[in-house]
């Protein structure tokens, strides 16, 4: 085997081990984000454990297409990586509308959130565990020219984002009261997901 074909099976381990600690974060990240969500009857809580589950199933259709490369090499991959960004980039989609449609649900009830210790946890642990793990997903994304890896680091963008969000959330919601910061702050990370989802959707031909 060449050192480039070497180079690339180490690159692809990493990234598979990666999403392993990816999958072992989200499971609790994902209990705590709903949970907490539904008792406070925080939008950006609830999309924030929604984003943990979606960047779970994410973290299991890239474990499933690295694991193709590890047992039949890059040119079998093919398809799985094709197969992957779409579904990472549906994933990206169903987020995004997902919180368009909670926030206007939440204006039109004008009803917001109620302070959740549990969530302003976890959302400040998830936020330099995402930033870690996005950063270097990017890189092998990158080194490895692999669209579904770069949609999955995405949704840990994305994670970080809304962490900040609720953290932000939270703190303007027990200082101020004001009922409608629930939905505003929740509706600042869509443009990211529409954006990265058109970016996995796209085909070679359309570069």
């Amino acid at each position: 085997m060449a050192a480039s074909d070497q180079q690339r099976v180490t690159l692809v381990r990493e990234a598979f081990w990666l999403e392993w600690l990816t999958v072992g974060w989200m499971q609790v990240e994902a209990t705590a984000g709903v949970a907490s969500g539904i008792a406070a009857h925080s939008i950006t809580l609830v999309a924030f454990g929604l984003d943990s589950l979606i960047e779970l199933v994410s973290a299991g259709v890239l474990i499933w297409r690295l694991s193709i490369e590890l047992k039949f090499g890059c040119e079998f991959s093919e398809r799985a990586e094709a197969v992957a960004r779409r579904i990472a980039g549906g994933l990206l989609f169903a987020l995004a509308a997902y919180v368009v449609a909670a926030a206007g649900w939440s204006f039109w009830r004008s009803k917001g959130e109620a302070f959740s210790w549990p969530g302003l946890i976890v959302a400040l642990l998830a936020i330099p565990i995402m930033l870690v793990l996005a950063r270097r997903k990017l890189v092998l994304a990158d080194r490895l020219g692999s669209r579904a890896l770069r949609a999955d680091a995405a949704e840990s963008i994305a994670c970080l984002w809304l962490s900040s969000v609720v953290v932000i959330g939270l703190f303007a919601q027990l200082a101020l009261g004001a009922w409608w910061i629930d939905a505003l702050t929740s509706l600042a990370i869509v443009w990211f997901l529409v954006k990265e989802g058109r970016e996995a959707w796209q085909t070679d031909d359309d570069d």
